[in-house]
C-alpha cells in the first residue's frame, strides 16, 4: 500500500468516525438500599446488584457489587446510582471473613443472606422476577431485612 492510499484511508476513517454519533450517556437514578437486622455489627456485608435474568445469582454475573462494613451498627443505608430499568439485589454477611458465602452439603447458605423485595425462599433460590424492582426515577428506597 503506498503512502497516498494510506493517507486516504486514514482521512476517510476520520470522517466516518465523525459522522457516527457517540453513544449517549446512560441515564441513572439515585437509589438507597437500606439493610436492617444485621446478624453481626462487625462482619462485612456484600451486596450484589443484578440487571439480567440470565445472570441472577450466578457467580461473577452481577452488574457490580459493593462491600460495606457496618461499623458497629445493625442497619445501614447505601446510596447507589443505577441505570433505569429492572434490578435485583442479593446480600450476604460474611461472618468468618473468608470472602465467600459458606454453604452446607446441600448448597444452602450457612451465613446470613437476603434478597430485594424481602423474598424468603424455602426450597430453591428465588428467581430474578421475584426479587426485581424498577428504577425509573430518583429517590427510590429498597429496604431489605437480612435473614440469619
Amino acid at each position: 500500500m503506498n503512502v497516498l492510499s494510506l493517507c486516504s484511508l486514514l482521512i476517510g476513517s476520520s470522517f466516518l468516525a465523525a459522522a457516527v454519533p457517540a453513544s449517549s450517556p446512560v441515564e441513572t437514578s439515585s437509589v438507597t438500599v437500606v439493610v436492617s437486622s444485621l446478624v453481626s455489627t462487625t462482619a462485612a456485608v456484600r451486596l450484589y446488584f443484578y440487571n439480567t435474568r440470565e445472570g441472577f445469582l450466578k457467580s461473577g454475573k452481577w452488574a457490580f457489587s459493593k462491600s460495606v462494613n457496618p461499623g458497629g451498627k445493625s442497619e445501614f443505608s447505601l446510596p447507589v446510582d443505577l441505570p433505569k430499568g429492572e434490578w435485583a439485589v442479593a446480600i450476604t454477611q460474611d461472618m468468618n471473613n473468608n470472602d465467600k458465602i459458606d454453604k452446607n452439603f446441600l448448597g444452602i447458605p450457612t451465613e446470613p443472606y437476603a434478597f430485594s423485595n424481602n423474598i424468603r425462599p424455602t426450597v430453591a433460590a428465588p428467581g430474578f422476577d421475584e426479587c426485581k424492582f424498577m428504577v425509573d426515577g430518583p429517590g427510590k428506597v429498597v429496604s431489605i431485612v437480612l435473614k440469619d
